[in-house]
């Protein structure tokens, strides 16, 4: 066999499926949890400097940014692990179908486990749908932050009094109703538009929230391979079962014709 015969032989069993969904994964994973720390740090940057200038009134919230910060890192080393086990179970059951008619076959073990990533990437595509709809509230709340100033500054508006103009981070929760200021109006909404953490994080949150949308759809496509792939090797199975049969009734039936000669023989 020659070389070029090899890399086609071996360019045959590369799962393309799962490899289009690992890059998927690991770009949407990627985007969103290093967007998002980002993002975290710049909005507590911004609500100590503008919104809530007393640290006793968002402990609570650095707290949990802080955690959510820990879960990011943990989202992503879970996800980086799991993709690759993905890929590698891709190759596994590429290699089961490629081999249909050879000497290799499929175990129930390795049946079970194909049903169990079934299982466990369909909890986690639901548990992502979560986390992308999750994602968009901070999208939504810089953006009325953003359309705010924008209106502020249009000429068309023809504002006679801006500073009554006020955004309320405290009527969304995410600071308590006795924290100071806790709203920014007129000019000094405008001035925190215009801040390099405002700008940032905006925008960071808008990647971050694309991210888990990719993410998303790439487990997704891996539910759709995996499922696909318990199919191919359910099939396999049950292929190799009717083979052997078939084997041992042609021996049986050969021994059985072996005997009849040799009895007839032994007749004449």
């Amino acid at each position: 066999m020659g070389c070029f015969e090899c890399c086609i032989k071996c360019l045959g069993g590369v799962p393309y499926a799962s490899l289009v969904a690992t890059i998927l994964c690991f770009s949407g994973v990627a985007l969103f949890c290093g967007c998002g720390h980002v993002a975290l740090t710049g909005t507590m940057a911004i609500l100590e400097s503008h919104f809530s200038k007393v640290t006793s009134d968002h402990a609570m919230l650095t707290d949990v940014i802080q955690l959510m910060q820990y879960v990011i890192y943990g989202i992503a080393s879970f996800f980086f692990l799991y993709g690759i086990i993905l890929l590698a179970e891709g190759f596994y059951t590429t290699s089961a179908v490629k081999e249909l008619h050879s000497e290799f076959k499929t175990t129930i073990c390795g049946r079970c486990i194909s049903g169990m990533f079934v299982f466990l990437t369909y909890i986690l595509g639901v548990a992502w749908l979560g986390v992308f709809g999750f994602s968009a509230v901070p999208v939504f709340l810089f953006y009325n932050m953003w359309s705010t100033c924008a209106t502020m500054r249009s000429p068309m508006a023809n504002l006679t009094n801006i500073d009554s103009i006020c955004v309320d981070v405290r009527q969304y929760g995410i600071i308590p109703w006795n924290a100071t200021p806790g709203k920014a109006c007129g000019n000094t909404l405008g001035d925190i538009c215009d801040t390099s953490e405002f700008y940032l994080s905006y925008h960071l949150y808008i990647v971050a929230c694309a991210g888990a949308g990719a993410t998303v759809i790439a487990l997704i496509h891996f539910l759709m391979i995996l499922s696909a792939n318990w199919a191919y090797l359910k099939d396999a199975s049950q292929m190799h079962a009717y083979q052997d049969i078939k084997m041992k009734e042609e021996r049986e039936l050969q021994d059985i014709t072996s005997r009849s000669k040799e009895c007839l023989n032994s007749y004449t």
